[in-house]
């Protein structure tokens, strides 16, 4: 894998990745203005996406049909230097003709310790939990 990030002035970057996909990154500003990401933020999205992405490929693996899936994060990060994640909530809200409980609890166990990248580096410097609801619809 390969990116590049670029300064475009102030405190804004432009990434881009391998895929050629492109995002604003960009630091504490001093004015109200913002133009992109903040680097944890983007860090806290790669793991939802990493997680749901897993969590629904092994669903479809189950045969189980989602027809609605949603992932809330909430990351708590350490008050000193280096300003790791320490504590990072998951909330996963799926919708789906019979979807079954305890496939959707397993498909989670799975991509949180078995199959998300992402997850694994972020075990190592925080306390991650896992949630779900199923909703009728």
């Amino acid at each position: 894998m390969k990116s590049e990030i670029e300064f475009r002035g102030g405190v804004l970057f432009h990434g881009t990745a391998g895929s050629g996909h492109t995002v604003k990154v960009e630091g504490p500003s001093e004015t109200e203005e913002s133009n992109g990401f903040r680097p944890m933020e983007l860090m806290l999205l790669g793991l939802g996406g990493c997680m749901a992405l897993d969590v629904l490929l092994i669903l479809r693996k189950m045969r189980q049909e989602v027809t609605s899936y949603k992932l809330l994060l909430k990351g708590e990060r350490a008050e000193d230097p280096p300003r790791v994640y320490t504590e990072v909530e998951m909330e996963h809200i799926f919708q789906g003709p019979n979807l079954k409980a305890q496939s959707v609890q397993r498909a989670i166990e799975l991509a949180e310790q078995s199959y998300c990248s992402a997850a694994a580096m972020f075990a190592k410097t925080a306390r991650v939990t896992n949630s779900f609801r199923i909703q009728e619809g």
